[in-house]
């Protein structure tokens, strides 16, 4: 059992409108027991309550961050890492993914993550030939930026059987050269027939659902843990997760290994499976639990591939791909809808914004249903008129702020002025809509501080505003990463905001939020953390065991 803990002498934030401020915390059994002033706190616990003095340090409820592929992303922090500004170039590509093939035994997968090529000299993506020049005693993926796209070398095509007569498949592409041979860049839905993945999905999104020989995946995972306790992270909401992930989640809660509270939301190429056994979200308990349903509309912005009414690119190269026609999104939604799904839509473009409100608009006409939370992912560029249409559907945009950092200046080029409604929230904010924050990792920083000041400066990497007019302030980039998370992934009753009764999850960071240069918030770190009760993670003790 927890020791009851007072926590004092800190700027409380508690993410409740009635009582936003605090003095002191009371922390009892694992649940939040009084908010208020310090002697009311003290009267609330017993004699030997363990007393943290916060020392102005600002106090949060546990962060939470609901779109996050925290399996993948421990698997990814244990790849090599390619990304801007480590890989620069395509000879940086050859030389870091050659020293990872110097240690790594013959004939034994090589995994990277982060290529950006956008941010190459010419701007050119990399072909086999390059990761051919870094080994080809091994099979080598080199995951894009995104996560949508894969770069593979000769050695990974031929231990998948694919040679340059392979056919496209629905929602991908494989590109070739001039002379129509393959250049080992596979496009979305195409990943899924070049990597060596453990289930199926077919055109129901990108397939990063790999296994690599010799990998400890729940060891990968509690690993993680301590990384994300670290950033303040209490809850996260896995976003795609297929048979393949939810084994392992299972397997590490069972082991005790899991760190923090998961949301899972099952993709859509699963849905026949649970419709077969009547299951849908939510189900579980506060630390496992399956929430919404996943699907996905169009491709990647980041790379090219989200579906925009008017062609973007610096040469209006970017037409966009779905990975379904309009009807069958549609009949999907309807189905998942129909079931008691709450469904989250990965959609970037305009145009596909408009596809995935008709779909949703379908499944409440054919099934009507109060409080749906029905979700779309990143929700990149709504129009003016479509923002009116979310407000009035109900529905949650998950963003993603760092983008706007990773890739700004890459939007702007590609995009021109439409870059600056690029996840429009302060326009959100005004039709009523609760936008929620979130990393998206591993395709971007997990860490909750990067996010929230992300979204109070809104600049690129060079320093460019990007949309500066829909800058968040720090009070509503706070609730978009606690209890505006909570809400979407349906657990607001418990998790969240500091209130009497809801679980004790609580972040301190070190530092004064509210005094501090909005861009400076990200290279703040977390003093605790707290996750029912218990102090899980402490800055003290991290410094001791790197000691």
């Amino acid at each position: 059992m927890a020791a009851d803990i007072l926590i004092r002498n800190g700027e409380i934030w508690t993410g409740d409108p009635a009582n936003p401020r605090a003095e002191a915390l009371a922390l009892a059994n694992g649940r939040v027991v009084l908010v208020g002033s310090e002697e009311a706190a003290r009267g609330a616990l017993s004699r030997d309550a363990v007393v943290i003095d916060a020392g102005g340090r600002t106090v949060l409820p546990g962060l939470i961050d609901a779109h996050n592929h925290y399996l993948a992303t421990a698997e990814a922090l244990a790849s090599v890492n390619v990304r801007f500004p480590e890989v620069a170039s395509r000879a940086d590509l050859t030389r870091v993914i050659g020293e990872a093939a110097e240690m790594t035994p013959p004939g034994r997968w090589i995994r990277g993550v982060g290529l950006d090529w956008s941010k190459f000299p010419d701007g050119q993506p990399p072909t086999r030939d390059d990761l051919d020049a870094a080994s080809l005693g091994h099979p080598i993926i080199v995951y894009h930026v995104s996560v949508h796209h894969a770069l593979v070398n000769t050695p990974a095509m031929r231990e998948r059987g694919i040679t340059d007569a392979v056919q496209d498949p629905p929602g991908g592409r494989f590109v070739r050269d001039a002379a129509g041979r393959l250049t080992g860049l596979c496009l979305d839905a195409a990943t899924d027939l070049i990597l060596p993945v453990v289930v199926d999905i077919g055109c129901h999104g990108p397939n990063f659902h790999t296994l690599l020989p010799g990998e400890d995946t729940v060891a990968l995972l509690a690993e993680a843990s301590q990384v994300y306790l670290a950033a303040g992270l209490t809850t996260v909401c896995d976003p795609q997760v297929t048979r393949r992930e939810l084994r392992i989640y299972r397997e590490a809660a069972a082991r005790g290994l899991l760190g923090l509270r998961v949301a899972l939301m099952p993709l859509s190429n699963h849905l026949d499976d649970y419709e077969a056994v009547g299951i849908a979200g939510p189900f579980g308990d506060d630390h496992l639990r399956i929430a919404a349903m996943k699907l996905y509309a169009d491709g990647t912005l980041i790379g090219g591939t989200a579906w925009f009414s008017e062609p973007y690119g610096p040469h209006g190269e970017f037409t966009g791909s779905t990975y379904w026609n309009p009807e069958q999104l549609r009949d999907l939604v309807v189905r998942a809808h129909g079931n008691g799904w709450q469904v989250g839509i990965h959609t970037q473009g305009d145009r596909a914004i408009g596809m995935t409100l008709d779909a949703i608009e379908a499944a409440l006409r054919a099934a009507p249903r109060l409080d749906t939370r029905h979700r779309i992912e990143h929700c990149g560029y709504p129009t003016p008129e479509q923002i009116g249409r979310m407000a009035g559907l109900g529905i949650i945009p998950i963003n993603q702020p760092n983008f706007l950092v990773d890739s700004g200046d890459d939007f702007i080029r590609h995009l021109g002025q439409r870059a600056h409604r690029l996840q429009p929230i302060r326009e959100e904010l005004d039709a009523g809509i609760r936008p929620v924050l979130s990393s998206d990792a591993f395709v971007s920083s997990f860490r909750p501080l990067d996010t929230i000041g992300a979204a109070m400066t809104r600049q690129t990497r060079n320093g460019v505003p990007i949309g500066a007019e829909q800058r968040m302030t720090l009070d509503e980039a706070l609730r978009a990463h606690t209890i505006d998370a909570a809400t979407a992934i349906g657990m607001e009753d418990r998790i969240g905001s500091l209130e009497p009764g809801k679980l004790a999850d609580v972040a301190i960071v070190d530092g004064n939020l509210a005094r501090a240069n909005p861009e400076r918030i990200g290279s703040l770190s977390m003093w605790r953390t707290i996750l029912d009760g218990e102090v899980v993670w402490s800055a003290e003790s991290a410094g001791a065991r790197a000691g």
